[in-house]
């Protein structure tokens, strides 16, 4: 009797679990709001967010998150939607407000056209990248550019050329990425970019080209850097560059430079015609040949002086002879003396005057011979290369050294 009792128990156990519906049995999932998430799809965090330690500002439009290298790729925002707009369906909206346009320049003046098809590229940019098909996505983050010069896009750009070993554009791209701060980037990507914009400048050399000409067609290695008068400042691959200056009726200065890493050199280019560069010289000192013809003036003079003191001395004699009736010279030592002291100074006169006479020859055909001899200089010498600034670096030693040319 008692197993009868149990055994009608325990069926009718079974048959009320029986009878419960296979849904109530399901434990309740969580109620979710927004649109549903697709199987394989990114988690999207909620929109009106940031993450810790970013300054993005908050947008009610949709982010593109790409699958990027490290370091990371940008993302990049669209411009917020209008007002009146309707939310699209089975999305949430972001809790904050859209900050002002005047807030973010980079949105300013682009249409939501532009906006789109640059997000559009920017998107298919980032997917290259990710492939590691560099130069396509180099196109694309160009063509995004033409339709919105934005920071993101300048960034990613800058990752694909550090591929493609172009250091002078990537220098070039990181500069725009970070010009309006780290506001339309990341923390994190704004610093990295910083720092190897720092690296990259350290890796390049530095020009500074000046020409006042007006008309001069200043060229670095083939490619046009201005119509003089201008300047020109940028940062180039170490090594050989060739730097001209042209204008018709002029020649051509060439200020050729190898540069090493570090490097900053300064370059003043200068024109010159052809009568500019027409100099002369002498083949001696100008004083050089008239030297000698004073020298022979001085002999001569010198000559001419002992041949009066000579001719004094001769008078002196023959008075003193007439005077003495003919005395012998033995007898009148005075006279013997005086006549000696003529004879000298007649001889000294008369090879004074040989002397003097070469000199004065000798000294007008140096004259002659010193005239100045046209000759054409190199424009090269005429120029005159500022400063060339190296750093300096060695155990315990921080500065520069300073090279000036000319």
């Amino acid at each position: 009797m008692n197993r009868s009792k149990i055994a009608l128990a325990m069926s009718a156990v079974l048959l009320t679990l029986w009878a419960v519906p296979a849904q109530a049995q399901r434990p309740t999932p969580r109620k979710r709001t927004g649109a549903v998430q697709q199987p394989g799809a990114k988690k999207q965090r909620p929109r009106g967010k940031q993450r810790p330690g970013t300054t993005q500002p908050a947008d009610a439009s949709e982010q593109l998150e790409p699958a990027s290298p490290a370091p990371s790729a940008s993302v990049l925002q669209a411009a917020p939607p209008p007002p009146t707009a309707a939310p699209a369906s089975g999305t949430a909206q972001a809790g904050a407000t859209p900050e002002p346009l005047g807030e973010r320049p980079w949105l300013k003046g682009v249409s939501k056209e532009n906006q789109e098809t640059a997000l559009a590229l920017f998107q298919s940019g980032n997917a290259l990248l990710k492939d590691s098909i560099f130069v396509k996505a180099v196109e694309n983050y160009r063509k995004a550019l033409e339709r919105w010069d934005h920071p993101g896009i300048h960034y990613n750009l800058a990752l694909a050329l550090m591929n493609l070993d172009q250091p002078v554009e990537v220098h070039e791209h990181l500069v725009a990425a970070l010009r309006y701060g780290p506001a339309p980037l990341e923390n994190e990507k704004f610093e990295y970019a910083r720092n190897y914009k720092t690296l990259i400048e350290k890796q390049l050399a530095r020009v500074e080209i000046t020409c006042d000409s007006p008309g001069a067609v200043v060229t670095m290695d083939g490619q046009t850097l201005f119509v003089a008068p201008g300047r020109h400042s940028a940062l180039v691959r170490p090594g050989a560059h060739s730097i001209i200056a042209t204008r018709e009726g002029y020649v051509p200065s060439d200020m050729s430079r190898t540069l090493l890493p570090g490097d900053t050199a300064k370059l003043d280019l200068k024109l010159y015609t052809d009568s500019d560069l027409i100099q002369y010289k002498r083949r001696w000192p100008a004083v050089t040949p008239w030297l000698a013809v004073g020298a022979g003036v001085a002999v001569a003079a010198g000559s001419g002086w002992l041949h009066m003191q000579a001719r004094d001395n001769l008078s002196a004699f023959d008075k003193g002879i007439d005077e003495r009736g003919g005395t012998p010279l033995a007898q009148a030592p005075n006279l013997q003396s005086t006549l000696n002291r003529g004879n000298t100074f007649q001889n000294v006169a008369m090879g004074g005057y040989a002397l003097g006479g070469a000199a004065l020859l000798t000294g007008a055909v140096l004259v002659y011979l010193n005239q100045p001899q046209p000759y054409r200089v190199d424009p090269n010498q005429k120029q005159v290369e500022v400063m060339t600034i190296a750093p300096l670096l060695g155990d315990g030693t921080h500065g520069a050294q300073a090279l000036f040319r000319f």
